[in-house]
C-alpha cells in the first residue's frame, strides 16, 4: 500500500509541476515577459512540495539494507548537501531574489557562477538531492532524484524558451559558450 501511495503522490507532483511550468509559467512569460506573483508562488510551491517529498514518503526503513550506511557516506552526503545549498541559495542571493524567481528580467548574466553553467541553482539543487540519496540510498530516493531531473529540466527549458524570445541572438551566443548544466 505504501508503494502505491508513493507512486500516486509522485505522479501528482509531476503532473502539477508539468502544469505549472508548461502552462502557467509559460503563459506568464509569453504575456508579461516575466513572472507575476501567482506564477512565482506556484513555482515555489512545486519546489517546496518536491523538497518535502522524502520526509513525507520515505521513512528510513525503506532504505536499502545491504548498502552500508557508515561514516563515509554520511560525510559525503553532508558535503553534497552543504555544497548544494551554497550553490542554490548562494547563487539565488548573488543573482537577486526577484531575478531568481523570474519576476525581474534585466539582461543576461554571464559573470560569477553563470560563467560555468547557465543553471547554477539547478546544479545546487542536484547536489542537495544527491546528498540525500547518498545518505539514505533507496529506490524511493532514487525516484526522488528522477523526479528532480524532470521538474528541474522542465523549468530550465521553459526559461530558455523565454530567454531566447527576449534576448534572441545574444542568448544564443551565451548558450554556445556556456553549458546548460556542467556536462
Amino acid at each position: 500500500m505504501q508503494i502505491l501511495i508513493y507512486l500516486l503522490s509522485a505522479a501528482l507532483l509531476l503532473a502539477a509541476a508539468y502544469i505549472v511550468f508548461h502552462r502557467v509559467v509559460a503563459k506568464d512569460y509569453l504575456e508579461r515577459g516575466r513572472l507575476g506573483g501567482w506564477a512565482s508562488a506556484l513555482q515555489l510551491l512545486i519546489f517546496t512540495a518536491f523538497f518535502c517529498f522524502p520526509y513525507i514518503y520515505m521513512p528510513p526503513e525503506w532504505s536499502w539494507d545491504w548498502l552500508p550506511n557508515g561514516t563515509w557516506n554520511r560525510m559525503m552526503a553532508l558535503v553534497l548537501v552543504v555544497l548544494g545549498m551554497v550553490g542554490a541559495f548562494g547563487t539565488m542571493f548573488w543573482f537577486g531574489i526577484r531575478r531568481a524567481f523570474g519576476v525581474q528580467v534585466k539582461g543576461i548574466v554571464r559573470g560569477g557562477p553563470y560563467r560555468y553553467t547557465r543553471n547554477p541553482q539547478m546544479l545546487g539543487g542536484w547536489l542537495m538531492v544527491l546528498g540525500v540519496f547518498v545518505y539514505l540510498p533507496s529506490l524511493y530516493n532514487l525516484g526522488w532524484v528522477l523526479i528532480w531531473a524532470m521538474i528541474g529540466h522542465w523549468m530550465v527549458t521553459n526559461e530558455e524558451t523565454h530567454l531566447r524570445r527576449v534576448f534572441g541572438e545574444e542568448y544564443e551566443q551565451y548558450c554556445k559558450k556556456t553549458r546548460r548544466y556542467l556536462f
